[in-house]
């Protein structure tokens, strides 16, 4: 069983003052990301150059759009040539494909999402073995990395969306969870966190079925709530880990005219699910700044390679990663920040991409 410890509760309980008001930015779709507080060691431009691909799960999403901004900001702040890539589904062997095109083309640094963790850990690990810097997101398990830097505690995150979740249940009823793959790390740490939660605040409250496999893909997410509500009619509830759960669950609530009998919250974009919180058919999304996100990885590459020191309490300058901390003592490389944010029809105009 997944416990939240102390310092979950404690990352929860300050979740309030983050997403009022903690000083992240709201963004545009093509905003810069604030490099004011970046060291000018990192953005002064490089005398050395090197080559930096990041690969995403998927191409062509809001999500990975956003996160290019970042990339491709990196090496305009620092003349180093960075570059993201990703296949155009979400497909295991496709970015294990991509990678073994880095290898060959003999990049100095990967930065990866990681679609299936298991898939990509011996390809990885055959960078790591030709000298080639490894820098992971979302992927805290992941062993061939030199360094997953995670944007926050990934239990405290999903606790936050089953806070939400509970409330507007009214602590009541039976819930279903999506995740895009069963073997992305981040998104089940994410629900283990919100069961968890449940389980010590919402005891009236239960999983009808077991987690649902997306493929982080809209129109998958919306056919599959689709069978679950056939066979679960009385479900109240949905926990959303992947972005397009947002968009799936709300076509689903708009069309059925459920709004105010199944309730959603999980990650998701205002791009994607702002129309359905204008029109309050759900209430509650949550996110990071993929941009921030990228920009951080590219900056731990370059560090790595460099061989700069790399540790808990390291300052990247970037708004939610101020102070990295290390949550597990056994995985001294694996680095979280503070970089969630909670958006309500109330703020959305603030977060526009």
């Amino acid at each position: 069983m997944i416990h939240i410890t102390r310092r979950h509760f404690s990352l929860l309980a300050g979740s309030s003052a983050l997403l009022a008001g903690s000083g992240l930015p709201a963004f545009a779709a093509d905003q810069a990301v604030d490099t004011a507080g970046v060291s000018k060691d990192i953005t002064a431009k490089a005398t050395k150059k090197y080559s930096i691909g990041t690969v995403v799960k998927v191409d062509g999403i809001a999500w990975f759009d956003r996160m290019r901004v970042g990339v491709k900001q990196f090496g305009a702040d620092t003349g180093h040539d960075t570059w993201m890539v990703g296949p155009s589904q979400a497909d295991a062997a496709a970015q294990v494909q991509i990678v073994e095109t880095l290898i060959a083309q003999g990049v100095d640094a990967i930065c990866i999402v990681p679609f299936s963790v298991e898939a990509v850990e011996p390809v990885l690990q055959k960078a790591r073995d030709r000298g080639i810097v490894v820098i992971s997101h979302e992927a805290s398990n992941l062993a061939a990395t030199d360094y997953d830097i995670e944007a926050f505690d990934n239990h405290a995150y999903g606790a936050k969306l089953m806070q939400d979740l509970g409330m507007q249940m009214g602590g009541e009823g039976g819930y279903i969870a999506t995740v895009g793959s069963l073997t992305s790390t981040s998104q089940n740490e994410w629900i283990d966190g919100g069961v968890a939660y449940q389980k010590a605040n919402f005891p009236k409250m239960h999983q009808v079925a077991q987690r649902i496999e997306t493929n982080d893909d809209a129109t998958t997410d919306y056919n599959k709530l689709k069978e679950v509500l056939t066979t679960y009619p009385d479900l109240r509830g949905i926990l959303g880990a992947p972005m397009p759960t947002s968009a799936g669950a709300g076509r689903l609530i708009a069309e059925r005219g459920l709004k105010g009998k199944l309730f959603f919250s999980g990650t998701g974009l205002v791009s994607v699910a702002g129309q359905y919180l204008k029109d309050g058919d759900i209430d509650y999304i949550q996110f990071w700044d993929p941009a921030i996100a990228g920009y951080a990885m590219n900056i731990l590459a370059v560090m790595a390679l460099t061989k700069k020191p790399i540790a808990s309490g390291l300052n990247l300058g970037l708004k939610g990663y101020e102070s990295l901390a290390v949550a597990d003592p056994k995985r001294t490389n694996v680095l979280d920040g503070k970089g969630w944010v909670g958006v309500t029809k109330d703020n959305m105009s603030q977060y526009n991409f």
